[in-house]
């Protein structure tokens, strides 16, 4: 593979990655609690539409984004673990007298190990997704993410 379609796939997965973490905490654990399933469900399909629209996909190029879509969520989920409170687990490792280094080092580890299984499933659907675009659209996700530096800016 040549370089530059190697740096392009891992910005594109970078951008990708920053902008499924940034839409599915953007109302996050402040003051109102985790995002519901509903809510996740409705920032996915904006995100997928604005996506569809601004690269103008066919059906097939947006049934690959779907299917990239289902695998960053699923990578989420993995993630995120079974945790409801990520606050309530760092003030467990806060709450003794001394900080809970193990505690710290296992929980680095159990996420590490969900970001390690799913990677390849995000990647293999990024590279369909990306691979099922014509010379044009790859322009313009390069364009866009050399001038916005994402998908979404904050505006």
């Amino acid at each position: 593979m040549k370089p530059w379609i190697k740096k392009t796939l891992m910005a594109f997965f970078g951008a990708t990655i920053a902008l499924g973490g940034l839409t599915a905490c953007s109302s996050g654990y402040h003051h109102r609690g985790p995002m519901s399933a509903d809510k996740m469900a409705e920032v996915r399909g904006k995100v997928v539409q604005r996506v569809s629209s601004k690269l103008d996909l066919n059906d097939a190029q947006k049934q690959k984004l779907n299917v990239l879509a289902d695998a960053i969520q699923a990578q989420r989920a993995a993630w995120v673990g079974s945790a409801k409170d990520p606050r309530a687990e760092m003030q467990t490792i806060v709450s003794g007298g001394k900080f809970d280094r193990a505690r710290a080092q296992a929980l680095v580890e159990e996420k590490t190990r969900a970001v390690q299984a799913g990677s390849p499933e995000v990647i293999n659907a990024l590279a369909d997704f990306y691979d099922s675009l014509n010379a044009e659209q790859q322009q313009k996700v390069r364009d866009m993410m050399q001038q916005r530096r994402g998908w979404m800016p904050r505006a």
